[in-house]
């Protein structure tokens, strides 16, 4: 062991469910491989199960092996695999925390960095923190400069009320600046490309505002329906499940003003400003709508009134973007899986080209495609060979896989558990912008539940939402577009 070997220990609590087992251990497993975590690091997982340590790893080394084929190597899990303990203790429990906190210091041999994950069920959150700190395990132990951090899961609350409630309780034993609330869409490569797009590259950011741009559309679907979710889906609904979170901090990254610096607050101040900047949703400009058969599933509410999808029309009141319509759009059990961000431009002010009678001119498309195939598309229209006028649009296209063919793309799980490790809190939502998002939606939920809402109307599994949505556009002369239609 190198003397300057910095002990940190992660652990993480529910360490027997399903985002240890598919996506938390083989992420740590990932950059053990590539070398970036500590050779003094330890995880250990924390749960009620009666596991010992060697069922434990066996159980996770399954799940490496499915969850990442392409860069398991038994040999390569041997060195990594004895660095996981577990340890048997109920989350509301306050003396199992005393003893994990005896267990941690025998593990570590002394002063030691900690990384606690909220890998639990929501309603445990606030309980988790109040334990830790009440067991003299959440302040940073200043003596030996050894940090104490917690990342905490989604869903931040349940309205703005309980997100208030769960930050005061977390705040109670940590401060802001050690809480990494962790969304995966942000550790996905191209949504963090989106800054360096948009900053590293002269060309785009003199046309990234309102003289150049015609709209912007984010679409998020899902080819799945709610499958076991249901107990959970039918109380939270698609704006709870996707909007506050997911779409509102794409949004954040694609409107955000270029920030003074990379470092976390700055980059955090900018997307905080673009939220608070977002005017409040009028009804007639949401959609909501359910997929045919819901009803039937098992754990929903045979009346239900949650939406599987929803279409939003928003504004940012600012002077980038004033009066250009933001469309947000997400769904469950929808044509295919593709999570994109489409900037439509303006049309050209006069085109003295000649059109054939009815043929539609289609406008420059710049399109971010987060998954599944993670790349960035231009669209723009080229003169068809031997012919006089006739025009067609081609598209000019990067892939990450093919141009970074000696480079695997990363779980998001896995860049975002280094940054957290390394300090770096730049992708983690701030405890403002939770709630600049949450006072967006909240009016929204809210606006549903009166009389003259817009209905909750149907729509086909396997298409692409209800008309309503398509017409949500129509009546600005736009239409929804992904990158290759």
């Amino acid at each position: 062991m190198s003397e300057a070997c910095e002990s940190t220990s992660i652990v993480i609590f529910g360490a027997s469910g399903d985002l240890t087992w598919r996506k938390l251990i083989p992420a740590l497993y990932n950059n053990f491989k590539k070398g970036r975590l500590s050779e003094c690091a330890n995880v250990v997982g924390f749960a009620r199960r009666p596991y010992s340590d060697e069922v434990f790893r066996a159980r996770l080394r399954e799940g490496v092996a499915q969850f990442s084929p392409e860069t398991f190597d038994p040999a390569v899990w041997e060195q990594f695999s004895p660095r996981i303990h577990y340890f048997q203790g109920n989350l509301d429990q306050a003396e199992d925390f005393s003893r994990l906190q005896n267990f941690l210091r025998g593990l570590e041999g002394g002063p030691a960095n900690r990384l606690y994950y909220l890998a639990t069920a929501p309603e445990y959150y606030a309980e988790v923190a109040g334990h830790l700190g009440a067991a003299g395990m959440s302040r940073d132990d200043e003596d030996f400069g050894a940090w104490r951090r917690m990342i905490v899961e989604k869903p931040f609350g349940h309205d703005l009320q309980s997100a208030r409630e769960l930050t005061h309780a977390l705040h109670a034993a940590f401060d802001e600046r050690q809480i990494y609330r962790i969304d995966h869409y942000l550790g996905k490569e191209t949504s963090q490309n989106i800054l360096f797009f948009r900053f590293a590259n002269a060309i785009f950011e003199p046309v990234w505002n309102r003289r150049y741009v015609s709209n912007v559309q984010i679409t998020v679907a899902e080819s799945v329906d709610i499958g076991t979710r249901a107990g959970y889906y039918d109380t939270s609904g698609v704006l709870r499940d996707m909007f506050q979170n997911h779409l509102l901090q794409l949004l954040s990254l694609v409107a955000m003003e270029p920030p003074a610096s990379f470092e976390a607050d700055a980059v955090r101040n900018e997307t905080v400003k673009v939220l608070k900047s977002v005017r409040p949703v009028a009804l007639e400009d949401t959609v909501r709508a359910q997929y045919e058969g819901y009803r039937q599933a098992e754990g929903t509410a045979t009346d239900s009134q949650t939406p599987t999808y929803a279409a939003l029309k928003l504004f940012i009141d600012n002077w980038r973007w004033q009066g250009v319509p933001f469309y947000l759009r997400s769904g469950k059990a929808l044509r295919r899986k593709i999570s994109e961000i489409i900037i439509e431009f303006q049309r050209p002010p006069h085109l003295m080209f000649h059109l054939p009678p009815g043929a539609d001119f289609s406008p420059n498309i710049l399109a971010l495609t987060i998954q599944p195939d993670e790349g960035i598309h231009l669209r723009f229209q080229a003169k068809v060979p031997d012919s006089d006028q006739e025009m067609r649009p081609v598209d000019m296209d990067f892939h990450y896989r093919d141009s970074f063919n000696d480079k695997s793309i990363p779980e998001a799980y896995e860049r975002l558990l280094l940054e957290a490790l390394d300090g770096d809190a730049s992708l983690f939502t701030r405890s403002d912008g939770i709630e600049a998002s949450w006072m967006l939606i909240d009016p929204i939920l809210e606006g549903w539940q009166t009389p003259g809402a817009p209905p909750l109307v149907t729509y086909p599994r396997g298409s692409w939402g209800p008309a309503e949505a398509d017409a949500l556009l129509a009546h600005a002369g736009h239409r929804w577009r992904l990158g290759h239609s």
